[in-house]
């Protein structure tokens, strides 16, 4: 054999051998459909985060693995989508304020009840919606609210709710109470206060309203709901990412798609029943 012919059959090989090793290094790994494992937290699983504790009807006996509530229905549900098999779905918990201040995240992606607004674009990314809800008024069959049929009825009472929420700036722009709103840590804290006669009203989302005041206490009163200020929609819930994360379009992409089959309208209506029975207050 000639030395050229052993160059030109070397050269061959060698051209094959690349040319594997090319299409080894381009097959997606398992979780993801996107062919890349950059911006996830651990390659090859999803790393999704949720508060500590998580409340029912959003994650059911504050165990997200179960995969029972909405909330954690609907993590699983996107996962699936992003092409994560279960057990590739690793939970974390964090605080509420922590999850959506500025700076590097140990999630992916983070779900317990975050309304995208503006202002929070600022420090983190938002899917699009997975959830719109409003807000109502909750309270106690002894308080003077029970009585309230309009926001007008509410104006003159405290009231409160969790910091941070919208749940508290629609107490301020819609109630336009004479008394500053009551700030408090959690809704378990607001609840508390309600109990306690700390105030007359706490304002919280739909169904947590729902749980509230049909389970947690004995002589709950649903006052009702409140009104979108003019030109808005409703409390609309998102995955909260990290700024500028790599993941934000596909995570958006697979909240979409589930919307459009119908899977998040038959997750809410599994989890969040109750819709329509809280009057709306004018």
């Amino acid at each position: 054999m000639s030395r050229r012919t052993r160059l030109l059959r070397l050269t061959v090989a060698g051209a094959a051998a690349l040319a594997l090793a090319g299409c080894a290094s381009t097959a997606a790994p398992a979780g993801t459909d996107s062919g890349s494992d950059e911006g996830w937290v651990t390659p090859g699983k999803i790393t999704i985060a949720t508060g500590e504790p998580a409340y029912y009807p959003w994650v059911i006996d504050d165990d997200p693995a179960s995969g029972e509530g909405f909330e954690a229905a609907v993590a699983y549900a996107v996962a699936e989508q992003l092409g994560f098999a279960a057990e590739d779905v690793v939970w974390v918990r964090t605080g509420f304020e922590e999850a959506i201040a500025p700076g590097p995240k140990d999630f992916d992606v983070n779900l317990q009840q975050f309304s995208i607004t503006d202002e929070r674009k600022e420090s983190v990314d938002f899917s699009s919606p997975y959830y719109e809800t409003t807000q109502v008024v909750v309270t106690t069959a002894s308080s003077p609210a029970a009585d309230a049929t309009s926001i007008a009825d509410l104006q003159d009472l405290l009231i409160g709710a969790q910091t941070g929420t919208t749940s508290y700036t629609t107490i301020e722009s819609v109630i336009q109470p004479t008394q500053s709103a009551q700030a408090f840590n959690t809704n378990d804290d607001a609840k508390l206060a309600l109990e306690n006669g700390q105030v007359d009203a706490i304002v919280v989302d739909l169904p947590t309203a729902f749980y509230i005041s049909g389970v947690e206490l004995t002589d709950g009163v649903l006052v009702g709901q409140l009104p979108n200020p003019d030109g808005e929609t409703g409390d609309e819930f998102g995955f909260v990412l990290a700024k500028d994360s790599p993941l934000t379009d596909e995570v958006t992409a697979a909240v979409d798609a589930l919307r459009e089959d119908g899977t998040l309208d038959e997750l809410a209506a599994e989890w969040l029943g109750g819709e329509g029975q809280a009057p709306l207050l004018q």
